[in-house]
């Protein structure tokens, strides 16, 4: 029998969200000038909570915006700096159950709709090597564009990725027992497969469901 412990990114092993730090880090570190289109991206993210556009829409815009295409050596100096810079937002209690599963046995694995070049030199710095995440569009010349490749992995699409990773690593689901940590109700079908599901600091709509379901509440502040 296989162990997984997937663990969700955003608001459950860290403290806050990534993406738009990530941008801002970009930005800043990068062309400073771009930061001239920050009202353009608060009004996008307005456009979005109004239902106009999709989440995938909003992200490529604003990479576009405030990122643009990188080099694969300018892609990995950010990805690195940043989750140097942000290591002081990851929670000590997700240090604390990450160790506890891998002492447990457990195979750890990230699975976040933030993208794989940044979320997985985060997860490294958790001895993290597993990480199934947003894939950005790559040109001819190798470059990161701000394009997604494929699916956010977002929602039910985060499920369909996960069971994906699971067949290219030979994992059949009828021989795996997986533990599920997550902060939101967004990633209720993932909840809803796996063996465990725990909430982790969850928000008002996934406690709800937590509570109605059964499953494990903790609080990783």
């Amino acid at each position: 029998m296989h162990r997984l412990a997937i663990y969700d990114l955003d608001r459950t092993i860290t403290a806050v969200p990534t993406w738009t730090p990530f941008l801002l880090h970009a930005a800043w570190t990068r062309a400073p000038w771009r930061l001239a289109f920050v009202p353009v991206v608060i009004g996008a993210m307005l456009v979005y909570r109004a239902g106009l556009i999709e989440r995938r829409t909003l992200k490529q815009l604003m990479h576009r915006l405030l990122v643009g295409t990188l080099t694969p050596d300018q892609s990995a100096t950010l990805a690195q700096s940043f989750a140097d810079s942000f290591a002081r937002h990851i929670r000590s209690g997700a240090r604390a159950q990450i160790a506890a599963d891998r002492a447990a046995g457990y195979r750890i694995v990230v699975a976040s709709a933030a993208h794989r070049f940044y979320a997985a030199r985060i997860a490294a710095a958790l001895g993290i090597d597993d990480v199934i995440a947003t894939e950005a569009e790559i040109d001819a010349r190798g470059r990161i564009t701000p394009r997604i490749a494929g699916r956010n992995c977002y929602g039910p699409a985060k499920l369909a990725m996960i069971e994906a990773w699971m067949a290219r690593e030979g994992l059949a689901r009828a021989d795996a027992h997986v533990r599920f940590y997550s902060d939101h109700v967004t990633d209720e079908p993932t909840f809803a497969w796996a063996d465990e599901a725990i909430a982790v600091n969850p928000h008002a709509k996934l406690r709800t469901l937590a509570e109605a379901r059964g499953w494990p509440i903790v609080d990783w502040r």
